[in-house]
């Protein structure tokens, strides 16, 4: 998996799930939700009563999508079609792409 730290803009589906995402100027289309998870923040390298290290979430989807229609011309070239992983940030309300499979 190669690793990114790149700011995306993300529209939710009805579910709130990802549904589109715009990045590096191309808009990507979310096929599937390959999986949903949440990370806290590094609880065990703070001061013990940090509570706001707790609450320091993020939220990760790893999603399957393309760049054209499903079964098109531009759905079978492998540049148009990938697996990511899209994050939000609680704190600060930020989307990111943080990894991409080869």
């Amino acid at each position: 998996m190669r690793q990114y730290d790149d700011p995306v803009e993300v529209r939710r589906g009805e579910a709130q799930d990802p549904d589109q995402f715009l990045w590096r100027g191309r808009l990507w289309k979310v096929r599937a939700v390959v999986a949903h998870w949440v990370e806290t923040g590094p609880w065990w390298q703070g001061d013990s009563g940090a509570v706001a290290d707790l609450v320091a979430e993020r939220e990760l989807w790893r999603v399957e999508a393309g760049r054209g229609m499903p079964g098109g011309r531009q759905a079978s070239d492998p540049s148009s079609y990938g697996v990511f992983d899209l994050s939000f940030d609680w704190t600060d309300g930020r989307w990111q792409l943080v990894g991409c499979l080869d």
